[in-house]
């Protein structure tokens, strides 16, 4: 008997998420290079990584704004609640306590699309707030320099345990094909998914 498929994530939901990947991998690159002396000693040309690392963190915001607006602007904002709704299934599945059925998104994803948001948000104002700063030191504040690199550690430490999640744990791995293609099994989203399927 062959496995049925159900839709779970959208063509604009899957845009918004690779081209937030695409866009964080490589700011992450350039910001990279201009954090560790020895990486900025082997590119070298520290102010043009530092202009393209700034533009493409305006991009990065740009594009993902674009892809709501030219995409589907409603189905975003439904998602956008559903992430927001906690339950008390949600906060059960987070102590670990007892097995706690759960919607199209369980309370890790929704914490962690929650914490990506306003990273974004945070990773912009205080990059903008450095740009400026270095052309004018009356914007120029010690705690933002300390609060980009902050969230840099923070967004790693994520990042890494998404991929673990995504790529390598057994139980989960199928996710990935939902935001590849769109679709997941239906007995994989009946087992960790149940509200949803319901």
């Amino acid at each position: 008997m062959s496995a049925r498929y159900r839709k779970r994530f959208t063509r604009t939901e899957r845009t918004l998420h690779w081209a937030n990947a695409v866009f964080f991998l490589f700011l992450l690159a350039t910001g990279l290079i201009l954090y560790l002396p020895s990486l900025a000693v082997a590119v070298g040309r520290r102010p043009l990584v530092q202009s393209v690392h700034f533009w493409s963190g305006i991009a990065w915001v740009s594009v993902l704004v674009l892809i709501v607006v030219l995409g589907d602007p409603r189905g975003v904002l439904r998602t956008a609640r559903e992430i927001d709704r906690f339950d008390r299934d949600d906060l059960r599945w987070l102590t670990g306590r007892k097995p706690a059925p759960q919607g199209r998104f369980n309370a890790g994803q929704k914490l962690n699309t929650a914490l990506t948001a306003a990273f974004t948000v945070l990773f912009l104002v205080t990059g903008l707030l450095l740009w400026v700063g270095e052309r004018d030191t009356r914007f120029r504040f010690a705690s933002t320099v300390i609060l980009h690199d902050g969230l840099m550690y923070i967004s790693l430490v994520l990042l890494i345990g998404h991929l673990y999640l995504a790529v390598i744990h057994p139980a989960t791995r199928h996710a990935l094909r939902g935001i590849t293609v769109g679709t997941v099994r239906e007995e994989w989203a009946a087992r960790h998914h149940s509200k949803w399927i319901e």
